[in-house]
């Protein structure tokens, strides 16, 4: 590894900064978790430092959702204070997605860099797409499903974020509105869906044998990008939160679906070598 130019470490310092601090707006102000953001911004910082290891990849999700455990944490308990979140589905839900998890930590694990990225990609788009063509009236069900059809779906969602390093907003959210939970509500107990995927993902990402990771890492966690990450959202989200009630959040959830949907393509287009 040749010697890191200390001008350009500063700039992806400042860097990450900025995502950080952009992450914790949007999650306060649409209630979508900083992950999507973060995995593409910690990639593009880690390649231009010229760590480009089999495992990068690896690296960005475990970061990412060490990030979530504090960022999750913190969420829920602010809306558990305003009685917002549902505990019943939360506890329900929780050991299925959990346990989607896990496996998503053991596939991620066998998977190279490039597949990942692929498989970031494409649900990425998937998520941009709905999130700039959904609409509120769309309906699976006037309930959040129970039985068969919870055990098969809350693991999908465990398993679908491990492998985005995402929290429960961008899969939780939609999934609950679609079964006519009220928006803020899902908001509130998504949070609590992405401490359930964080923190066991994370568990299993430390003990992780990563090859030729970036300088300070604890298994496939970046400790300098977590905590200049976690410094920044923790600052910021109460803004966003601030802000989602003086601003009408439909067309910036618009513009950031478009945000997201070329951040995905371009993950792609990177993956595939073009």
């Amino acid at each position: 590894m040749p010697p890191i130019d200390p001008m350009l470490l500063l700039a992806m310092i400042a860097l990450l900064a900025v995502i950080g601090a952009f992450a914790g707006v949007l999650a306060g102000l649409l209630g979508v978790g900083g992950g999507i953001v973060l995995v593409p911004a910690f990639f593009y910082a880690f390649t231009s430092l010229g760590f480009v290891g089999p495992n990068l990849m690896q690296v960005c999700l475990a970061t990412s959702l060490a990030t979530i455990i504090v960022t999750s944490l913190r969420s829920v308990l602010s809306h558990n204070k305003k009685g917002a979140v549902d505990w019943d589905v939360l506890k329900s839900w929780a050991p299925f997605i959990a346990l989607g998890a896990a496996v998503g930590v053991v596939t991620a694990s066998a998977l190279s860099s490039g597949t990942l990225q692929m498989i970031f990609g494409v649900l990425g788009i998937f998520v941009g797409l709905y999130m700039a063509l959904g609409r509120a009236h769309w309906r699976l069900g006037e309930a959040m499903p129970k039985g068969p059809r919870r055990a098969v779906m809350a693991p999908i969602v465990g398993f679908l974020s491990v492998l985005m390093g995402i929290g429960g907003g961008s899969f939780g959210v939609p999934l609950m509105t679609l079964y006519n939970m009220p928006i803020h509500r899902a908001v509130a107990t998504a949070a609590g869906f992405g401490v359930t995927i964080a923190l066991p993902s994370v568990i299993g990402f430390l003990i992780l044998p990563v090859q030729d990771a970036p300088p300070y890492s604890l298994g496939a966690v970046n400790l300098p990008a977590f905590f200049l990450v976690i410094a920044m959202t923790l600052m910021t989200a109460p803004l966003g939160a601030k802000l989602a009630h003086a601003l009408d959040p439909k067309p910036l959830k618009r513009i950031f679906a478009v945000f997201i949907t070329l951040v995905a393509l371009n993950m792609l287009r990177k993956a595939l070598g073009w």
